[in-house]
């Protein structure tokens, strides 16, 4: 998970990204077998800019450690001791061996955008790692080469991973998210994990080419402005992607706008999921913001995807003013919304408030993962002694069901998936890269006991979270059939200069790795998208000279089957390999791939970029 500082909120990464021609960098153990060393040669000619994943680049200097925790500011708890303060067995961490690394609707809902941080299905995009300079005189010393293959093939017959495992403690005391008591509890939404035994419903085409069906040009603002366009989701008829300001269904093959709701200000936030009947949830501003402008994103509204309708709108005030919300989300019939501030649940349909969380000097809900189950995620105690209470609870009623308890001094925790429940966290700022994991807690929904606990360091995996503000946008990885798909850093290939990488699996009961295996291939770089059934369905950014791909890997051969492979030329390369899987929503679907941006400012439509495109299969 080695990786540059995210960029502004929802701003794509800057540069070259992952078309640039690089030096090879130093010989890393890969994952799965060791690799053989190799003399790094000197720095190719660079090519013209903008070049597609895999390319060669000159090296560059790794980037600097991002910066810690904001310290408190308006809205955070007051500096008294916690009342629900439990104590907490401390955890060793063992150290893995060197080398060795620790739903049935497919249009309906999103990630990753088994769940993910990507937009309208049960998974979401992984960010260009830039390769660290070489060594000193560029070149390595053949003896240790081959003393680290050796400690790679050691490190590969003991095998497996490590796993941990403690509980929550013996505390059964909750500090419910709500006032009122009872319910029994909403709709599961569908997406969840996957799981029937058939496989999933996405079948190869006869002929797996793709073209270009349509692109979507970047929305104009203001000179000199930027504005969030966060939001993509699928219904059986259109693409529904938000723009500057309002949202908009587009004809799933030619492109064609089906209808558009107006928005008096830009969408801030937008649910992943969506539910049976095709309603989401949204979060925007009242009006268009401005230079010192300190309206927020206080405006909730339910969006009727396939009527392409705004159902109702709603704020909620905190004293005199209105609450602005910093996440959104959707499980069943219920709309969660989250803040430091304050938050509120509403019912889909007639937006009726079902509860609102329990505001306190020292607890508040942060936020909320939804889909299947929903969680919140609780934050009780002094800033510099915070406390996480992960709590599944009643959609309907706010009730708690169950609670797991995170060691204190944890800041920022992400749902990455509610059903199985997985939470990733980065433990004591271990991760040390930007990518907010240094560890995935796998916990019981019904008892909120650990299952296990996951160590997934930062050098080796290549899935992020943010935490911060948004509590279930993770990227490069999903969960279903009770694994943990993770994508894994890229590393040398087998061509000169090539850079690839895989995706293994994690069992959620152990914690140990189960073996499984997807290779990128030489030059492209895979990231797991969602669940299909039992099957996991996967995009590869491509290289400077080929097209992207989505392929389909069985649950349990892990044998891949190609669903599309996008046009090789460098005009439709250009515009694919814009979209980086880490800062773009992607989302595929019977033969449809749609890749779209996240944000867009006032050099976007003057550099005539995209806000979205559409591919689709010729078969």
């Amino acid at each position: 998970m080695t990786q540059p500082p995210p960029p502004p909120p929802n701003q794509p990464p800057q540069g070259g990204g992952f078309g640039a021609p690089q030096n090879p960098p130093p010989q890393q153990p890969g994952f799965g077998a060791p690799q053989p060393p190799q003399t790094p040669p000197g720095p190719p000619t660079p090519p013209a800019p903008q070049p597609g994943y895999g390319y060669p680049q000159a090296p560059q200097t790794p980037p600097a450690a991002p910066p810690g925790p904001p310290q408190p500011g308006y809205g955070y708890p007051g500096q008294q001791p916690n009342p629900y303060a439990q104590q907490q067995q401390p955890y060793t961490q063992q150290q893995p061996p060197y080398g060795q690394p620790p739903q049935p609707n497919p249009y309906g809902q999103q990630p990753g955008y088994a769940q993910q941080p990507g937009y309208g299905y049960p998974g979401h995009p992984t960010m260009p790692m830039q390769p660290q300079a070489p060594t000193a005189g560029g070149k390595f010393n053949a003896q240790v080469a081959i003393i680290v293959a050796a400690v790679v093939a050691i490190a590969l017959i003991i095998g497996g991973g490590v796993w941990y495992a403690s509980s929550s403690g013996d505390d059964t005391k909750k500090d419910d998210t709500a006032g009122s008591s009872g319910g029994t509890g909403g709709k599961d939404d569908k997406g969840g994990s996957g799981g029937t035994s058939s496989g999933g419903k996405e079948k190869a085409p006869a002929d797996p080419s793709a073209q270009v069906l349509f692109k979507i040009p970047s929305p104009k603002v203001g000179e000199d402005d930027s504005a969030s366009v966060n939001g993509s989701w699928l219904t059986d008829k259109a693409y529904v992607k938000t723009g500057f300001a309002e949202v908009t269904g587009y004809d799933l093959d030619k492109g064609t706008k089906l209808w558009t709701i107006k928005l008096p200000g830009e969408v801030c936030q937008a649910s992943r999921f969506a539910s049976d009947d095709d309603k989401t949830a949204i979060v925007f501003r009242p009006k268009m913001s401005a230079k010192n402008d300190t309206a927020g994103c206080s405006q909730v509204a339910a969006i009727d995807l396939a009527g392409g309708k705004k159902l109702w709108e709603k704020t909620v005030e905190s004293g005199d003013y209105p609450i602005t919300f910093e996440n959104v989300t959707i499980s069943g019939k219920t709309v969660a919304v989250g803040s430091t501030d304050g938050g509120a649940a509403f019912d889909l349909d007639s937006g009726k408030v079902l509860w609102q969380p329990k505001q306190t000097d020292t607890c508040y809900d942060d936020g909320y993962g939804g889909g299947p189950k929903l969680v919140a995620v609780r934050k009780c105690g002094d800033y510099d002694a915070r406390e996480l209470h992960i709590q599944t609870i009643d959609p309907v009623s706010g009730k708690v069901i169950s609670e797991y308890k995170l060691a204190k001094g944890i800041e920022y925790a992400s749902i990455v998936s509610t059903d199985p429940l997985v939470v990733a966290a980065d433990v004591g700022d271990s991760a040390g890269d930007g990518s907010g994991i240094s560890d995935f807690f796998s916990i019981d929904n019904k008892t909120g006991k650990l299952r296990t606990r996951i160590s997934a360091p930062g050098d080796q995996y290549a899935a992020r979270c943010d935490g911060i503000t948004r509590i279930e946008y993770c990227s490069g990885l999903v969960v279903g059939n009770d694994r943990l798909y993770i994508s894994t850093e890229e590393h040398d290939g087998t061509g000169e200069y090539s850079r690839t990488n895989e995706i293994v699996a994690f069992d959620l009961g152990t914690g140990k790795q189960t073996g499984q295996r997807a290779d990128a291939g030489d030059g492209f770089e895979i990231t797991p998208l969602r669940m299909d059934g039992t099957n996991l369905i996967a995009y590869k950014r491509p290289p400077y000279d080929e097209g992207g791909q989505v392929v389909s890997i069985a649950g349990g051969s892990f044998k891949q089957t190609k669903l599309l492979q996008n046009p090789d030329t460098e005009a439709v390369r250009d515009i694919e390999t814009s979209m980086s899987p880490d800062y773009s929503e992607i989302l595929y679907a019977q033969g449809h791939l749609f890749m779209s941006q996240v944000y867009a400012d006032s050099s976007s439509s003057k550099d005539k970029e995209y806000l979205a495109v559409g591919f689709g299969t010729k078969g």
